[in-house]
């Protein structure tokens, strides 16, 4: 049976707005800045007169009080494209439980909240959908029959698979590379994935967001995971038989027995990415989908706002 999703899952959100950080480029009046300086809406700063110079925006109070001829210029308002980036390698498929709620039907979910949140915005909004290459990518838009197409692929993820142990990988060093070269405009860069990119090639990963922010993206990361067992491990006091999704390796051990040394080692992991994100300027947001995507993404947004950014 199809699985709708509701288009009114970001009513609890309706109050809050997505601004962008840095300037971006647009095509319609909105509400974030762009790099462009013209003359009209915003009030920015002052030049100096240069001879040939029009003496229309010519600032005369200033003139009066300096003796010296400066004219103002202007910031434009414009609209914000965002792409999503959602992981939909066999890790997300994880918990596997009576709820369902897997990371990727959290993602999906968030995802979707997104889309509305744009909408309202008047922002245009891409999706892509990747493992170990990109399987799906579309331009941003912010059209209503755009969005719509959007939301029959997100309800596409949500449908049972017949074959859940079947080993898809997550290689993201070439999806966001090629993401970086494909996206010819500053944008809003939004990733959804639980970041377990299979063959450790973190440096290649950290090289491949250098890319994005290189060509001036923004890059917003949220990491998804189920945080009782796969952060904490958390778990009964017997052996178990783990295997890794995305390779069907098995290990059998007891979790009491390696969960000191395991939360160590998640501890350093996530200390390495939380560096890496700073030193270049990522939005780093640690998700446990036991908290519910609308209060996750509810938290983000008043984040945002509390750093003077909305």
């Amino acid at each position: 049976m199809p699985i709708n999703i509701d288009r009114n899952l970001s009513e609890p959100l309706s109050g809050l707005e997505w601004m962008a950080k840095q300037a971006v480029e647009g095509f319609i009046t909105g509400l974030h800045k762009s790099p462009f300086h013209g003359f009209s809406v915003e009030f920015a700063e002052h030049r100096l007169y240069n001879t040939g110079d029009s003496l229309k925006h010519l600032d005369w109070k200033l003139l009066a009080r300096t003796d010296k001829m400066f004219l103002k210029r202007y910031e434009e308002e414009t609209n914000l494209r965002c792409h999503v980036l959602l992981d939909v390698s066999a890790s997300m498929l994880f918990p596997e439980n009576k709820e369902g709620n897997t990371k990727l039907k959290f993602s999906v979910f968030s995802t979707a909240i997104l889309f509305e949140l744009f909408k309202r915005q008047r922002d245009a909004i891409g999706l892509s959908l990747f493992d170990d290459h990109l399987l799906f990518q579309s331009k941003a838009s912010g059209s209503p029959a755009h969005l719509e197409r959007m939301y029959s692929k997100l309800e596409e993820l949500l449908e049972p698979k017949v074959d859940k142990l079947t080993p898809v990988k997550t290689k993201m060093t070439e999806v966001l590379h090629q993401m970086a070269e494909e996206m010819p405009r500053r944008s809003l860069v939004v990733i959804f994935s639980d970041m377990l990119d299979f063959g450790g090639d973190r440096e290649g990963v950290y090289a491949a967001l250098q890319h994005l922010r290189f060509n001036k993206h923004e890059v917003v990361i949220f990491h998804v995971v189920e945080s009782e067992s796969e952060e904490m491990l958390n778990l009964e006091n017997r052996p178990y038989t783990f295997i890794d999704p995305e390779t069907l390796q098995e290990i059998k051990v007891n979790p009491a027995t390696v969960q000191a040394e395991y939360q160590q080692k998640w501890a350093k992991w996530r200390a390495e990415w939380s560096l890496k994100c700073n030193q270049l300027q990522i939005d780093w947001m640690d998700v446990n989908i036991a908290n519910g995507f609308q209060d996750v993404m509810q938290t983000y947004l008043l984040k945002r706002q509390k750093m003077g950014t909305l």
